[in-house]
């Protein structure tokens, strides 16, 4: 299977899809976000700002919406798992709306959040192999507040935040896999192991 990587046109996406790639997944990354609507696998990265990531979706937004709801397997990692909810007090405006919630600028001393944090996982494939209570590399100044029960992992900065979430074949990380070492590349694999399941 071809999993998509969107650029928001910020940053370097080196690291996630060459992630990605070790575990053996085909790798595109697109700019025109027409491409993410026949992906086998989507990942939006976290790269860049809500508003700014939106403004790039903006004109596939309801096909897009469609297509991710049908089952695509689909992953966002921090600033790609926030616009999953249906808004950000970063920027004005809508977000893919795949998860019910908001997002929110976290309740903390210092931000934003850097470096490594421990993350608190569930029993969810996502994490399989993964011991529950392991470190990830975190960079973000805001968090997820799901309105639904969706939460498979949580991080204590600050404040207690959903870390990780699942609903269906969509799921969504606060922290950076691709910066996490070898649990992250095993989070990485366990993504693709479930996008080729659902297949």
């Amino acid at each position: 299977m071809k999993i998509r990587i969107i650029d928001y046109g910020v940053g370097n996406l080196h690291s996630i899809s060459k992630g990605l790639e070790k575990t053996g997944a085909k790798v595109e990354i697109v700019t025109d976000p027409k491409a993410l609507l026949d992906a086998g696998g989507i990942v939006f990265p976290g790269v860049g700002a809500f508003g700014a990531a939106m403004d790039v979706l903006q004109p596939v937004l309801p096909q897009l919406r469609k297509a991710i709801a049908s089952g695509t397997p689909t992953l966002g990692v921090c600033l790609g798992m926030q616009i999953l909810f249906d808004r950000s007090e970063e920027s004005p405006g809508e977000g893919i709306s795949a998860i019910k919630g908001e997002v929110k600028r976290i309740n903390a001393d210092r931000v934003p959040h850097m470096g490594w944090n421990n993350v608190q996982a569930s029993d969810d494939p996502l994490f399989e192999g993964i011991p529950t209570d392991i470190q990830f590399y975190f960079a973000n100044s805001f968090v997820c507040h799901p309105t639904q029960k969706v939460g498979i992992a949580k991080t204590r900065y600050g404040e207690t935040f959903v870390s990780a979430v699942r609903k269906g074949s969509i799921y969504g990380v606060q922290f950076h896999p691709e910066k996490s070492g070898l649990p992250g590349l095993r989070l990485l694999s366990n993504f693709v192991s479930i996008s080729e399941g659902s297949t």
